[in-house]
């Protein structure tokens, strides 16, 4: 299977599960993995934004790599999320973490500096020359703090040789249409906003990156390739089903609001480490009530 066609369709960014202490949830780890693989999505992204990378550090993030590695034991493709706004950390990283199983690096644009646009092709034509394996750069300005623009993108796309797609989470579809456009042949174009996966599929993306499939695998990776295959009526009917929960998971940060759903579903409790925390009371009983609709 070619690089390309593990990462069409859909990917999870997947959740990491804790326990009250702040400890790692390693049985509720295992049983959310064997849901996702039951649900029949494509790849799996581990300590992305969802996973709360931002507070596992050291030996734990290795601690992790390998968990899911060895519990996924070949059965779908994986990507291992590793980026960071300080380019010589993120190439210390790359040579620290054991990778074995992995396919792939999602790595974020830099962010909190605000780099131009020459900083953050810089940042990334530093990591191509370094990476162990191919990368996905990740744009989600909502995040960062800043654009990587198309026109950037394009440029690494074309200039850094293991750069093989773009998780793009812009919002603008200006931008979306252009990469779509005037990307090289083989580049691939994955969306990085649930709510956006069909019309961006039905323009010529390739796939998603998802915070819903944390619990609704089956539904929302069926969405994707009944997208991908032109069946865009399908598509739809499930996209609509789905709508009001993705609106939902954000409405007071991620992973909070996934989180909930999954305590819901007793896949895993609603622990988080600071400074994410519980969704209130209120959009707590309104995850409920989705739920039991859908």
């Amino acid at each position: 299977m070619s690089l390309q066609q593990k990462f069409t369709g859909t990917g999870i960014a997947i959740v990491t599960p804790f326990l009250a202490d702040g400890s790692i949830d390693w049985n509720s780890y295992k049983q959310l993995i064997e849901f996702w693989i039951k649900g029949k999505v494509e790849y799996l992204v581990v300590l992305g934004t969802t996973g709360e990378s931002a507070t596992i550090h050291g030996e734990e993030k290795q601690e992790v790599f390998t968990f899911v590695q060895q519990t996924v034991n070949g059965r779908v493709p994986l990507m291992a999320g590793i980026g960071g706004n300080d380019t010589r950390e993120v190439l210390d990283a790359f040579a620290h973490y054991d990778l074995t199983g992995y396919d792939a690096i999602l790595s974020v644009s830099p962010y909190y500096n605000r780099p131009s646009q020459e900083g953050i092709f810089q940042h990334y034509k530093a990591l191509n020359e370094k990476t162990p394996l191919p990368l996905m750069l990740y744009n989600v300005p909502s995040r960062t703090g800043q654009n990587v623009t198309a026109e950037t993108q394009l440029r690494i796309a074309r200039e850094c040789d293991k750069v093989f797609a773009t998780k793009e989470a812009c919002g603008n579809f200006d931008q979306i249409n252009y990469l779509l456009k005037y990307r090289p042949e083989g580049f691939l174009v994955i969306s990085g906003d649930d709510g956006l996966t069909l019309p961006m599929i039905a323009c010529g993306a390739d796939g998603v990156i998802s915070v819903v499939a944390n619990a609704y695998p089956e539904a929302f990776s069926d969405m994707a390739r009944h997208a991908l295959k032109g069946d865009v009526k399908t598509a739809a009917t499930i996209h609509h089903r789905l709508t009001d929960i993705i609106t939902s998971l954000f409405a007071e940060g991620s992973p909070s609001g996934v989180k909930a759903y999954l305590d819901e579903m007793n896949l895993c409790k609603n622990y988080f480490r600071l400074p994410v925390v519980s969704v209130s009371d209120k959009l707590r009983q309104q995850i409920r009530d989705y739920i039991s609709k859908f």
